[in-house]
């Protein structure tokens, strides 16, 4: 069984992503169930170097499980950005200035 998810990579996750697929939203069919992160690695994109991860604006975790339809929007490390609060991957941001 699979389906069909949405994705739009930000910034220099960009670069990991083929030229055609660069910033802009695509689509990609995964078999279910498919993880936040399982999906990520499959795009090429060390799960190290995101910091955030949105589906249907909503901040998830990388064992999210992604459901047909789902918009999911992925960012890099924000250095000047507090987003502490609203992460949903790690305990704290890859950078945190307290």
């Amino acid at each position: 069984m699979s389906h069909i998810a949405y994705f739009r990579l930000y910034e220099e996750l960009n670069d990991y992503l083929p030229e055609k697929k660069r910033k802009i939203t695509f689509s990609l069919s995964l078999k279910a169930p498919t993880t936040i992160k399982e999906a990520i690695c499959s795009l090429g994109v060390p799960s190290e170097e995101v910091d955030l991860v949105l589906v249907n604006g909503e901040s998830v975790p990388f064992n999210h499980i992604i459901g047909e339809g789902d918009r999911i929007s992925i960012y890099p490390i924000f250095e000047s950005l507090d987003i502490s609060k609203v992460t949903r991957l790690r305990d704290k941001p890859l950078i945190y200035k307290p």
